[in-house]
């Protein structure tokens, strides 16, 4: 009875009031209450960011998508130019060059030459991102003042080649192959031949795998080393006989002369004039690495306003908006914007200016710097180190930018005549063997004229009016523009 009675006392401890049990129900809903209060933005705030960024990216994918054109057809992208690049294409030519490890790969490069052909040969070389229409005004300027000017379009810049097929070698997973044979065999035999087997011996019922091996060609961007490019340089001299030839290097192009050697030992270049040049391509006037990213390229373009205001940033604060909307249209046909990333990306890091122009070979060749003074104070200061690593250079500066061809052709057309005339004339020398060697390696080449006459050598580039033939490079036959 004793018992029975503590227990039921405890059991009366033990239980809460319902005074208690109120108490306690308010202060959880109090609590619960203050939880919601404080975590009920915190979770619309995150549900909120997130319907917003991926609007933003499905805006930004659909954009980009709507920008993504189907390419254009050679022949359609050509008579999509503008007039300006109608006119400076009917001024060249275009010459097969080899590239390559073995030089097994034709490339067709554009070449455009004005002056007379017994005048003092300067060969004007662009840096990347550029091209031989952005010297237009240079050539014209080199031409009028008795020089034989020659522009070139580097391999995947302007109207030359920009990709070449490539045969690649595909294998197909051996997996699948021994699955596709399994397959076959218990197709033959029956699939409870099959299961007997696979119950007999653990394993498939497959013994030797075999590799199946197909050949593809894909369509790849053009991208030479220093070395390489150089070597195509001393092709365009060799098979246009411009030797000896004052040569002028532009922005990342000064990298070039260091597979320019045998040319340099044996002769054939007459005197060096860099402009503006680098041999870091993270210094590169034109930022070839935004053409890499998707979305970015789609966008530079699609739109001539925004690639002229970057190249206004970046290379000629005076671009106008007309020449600006040209460059763009070259790099939008046959893979040119891929070929010209694909071109910055390989030049060689490596190229060390100092011990280029301390070399033996180089130590009698006549060397000019241009630089621009009015760029930037960086500039300046990149302007008077590359002086300083060129001692017996001469220095002169100019008003223009980076790509200062475009906005100070004239006066860069002055000094480069200024120079080159002052050397003694060049006497061309050419042998008997030599001259055969020359034709045959013209006839290899096989040098195309755009009007029309194949290997009329001593024909004046100049067009005065009359109607131009354009070759089937684009797949226009010979139809004629006015």
């Amino acid at each position: 009875m004793v018992e029975i009675q503590e227990e039921t006392a405890l059991l009366e401890e033990k239980e809460p009031t319902n005074e208690e049990l109120d108490k306690t129900t308010s202060n959880r809903r109090t609590s619960n209450g203050g939880n919601k209060g404080s975590g009920s933005p915190t979770i619309f705030a995150f549900w909120a960011y997130l319907i917003v960024f991926v609007s933003l990216l499905a805006l930004v994918l659909v954009s980009v998508s709507s920008l993504q054109q189907p390419p254009l057809d050679d022949k359609s992208w050509f008579l999509s130019l503008t007039p300006s690049l109608h006119s400076h294409f009917s001024r060249g030519k275009t010459i097969k060059v080899y590239v390559g490890p073995d030089n097994e790969q034709a490339v067709e490069l554009f070449v455009v030459e004005q002056g007379p052909r017994e005048g003092e040969t300067v060969l004007l070389v662009h840096g990347t991102g550029c091209d031989s229409f952005s010297f237009r005004r240079v050539l014209e300027s080199l031409a009028s003042r008795g020089i034989r000017a020659v522009g070139i379009d580097l391999p995947g810049s302007g109207f030359s080649g920009k990709s070449f097929r490539e045969t690649v070698e595909d294998q197909w997973p051996r997996m699948l192959d021994s699955f596709r044979d399994v397959y076959d065999e218990i197709k033959e035999k029956g699939l409870f031949w099959g299961f007997d087997q696979l119950v007999e011996t653990g394993n498939l019922p497959y013994h030797e795998k075999k590799t199946r091996v197909r050949f593809s060609e894909e369509l790849r961007p053009i991208g030479l080393d220093s070395v390489r490019v150089g070597g195509v340089i001393e092709q365009i001299i060799d098979s246009m006989d411009l030797s000896p030839v004052h040569l002028v290097l532009h922005d990342s192009a000064v990298t070039a002369i260091s597979g320019l050697m045998r040319s340099v030992a044996s002769g054939s270049i007459r005197s060096v004039t860099i402009v503006d040049a680098v041999t870091d391509p993270k210094k590169s006037a034109f930022p070839f690495w935004v053409l890499d990213v998707v979305g970015v390229r789609e966008v530079l373009l699609a739109s001539k306003w925004i690639y002229t205001a970057l190249l206004r940033h970046c290379c000629s604060k005076s671009m106008s908006w007309s020449t600006g909307n040209d460059h763009r249209l070259l790099l939008k046909a046959r893979g040119g914007a891929k070929a010209v990333a694909e071109m910055g990306r390989r030049i060689n890091t490596s190229f060390d200016l100092a011990e280029w122009v301390n070399s033996p070979v180089m130590s009698g060749v006549p060397a000019r710097i241009l630089w621009s003074s009015t760029w930037s104070e960086d500039w300046t200061k990149e302007g008077r180190r590359v002086a300083a690593a060129f001692p017996h250079a001469g220095f002169v500066a100019h008003s223009g930018g980076r790509w200062p061809q475009e906005d100070e052709a004239d006066s860069v057309a002055e000094a480069i005549a200024q120079f080159v005339l002052s050397l003694p004339k060049s006497v061309r020398r050419i042998e008997e063997t030599e001259l055969d060697s020359n034709r045959k390696m013209m006839k290899k080449s096989n040098i195309h004229f755009h009007d029309g006459h194949e290997n009329d050598h001593d024909h004046d580039h100049y067009h005065h009016g009359h109607e131009t033939s354009y070759p089937n490079d684009y797949g226009l036959g010979h139809e004629r523009w006015s």
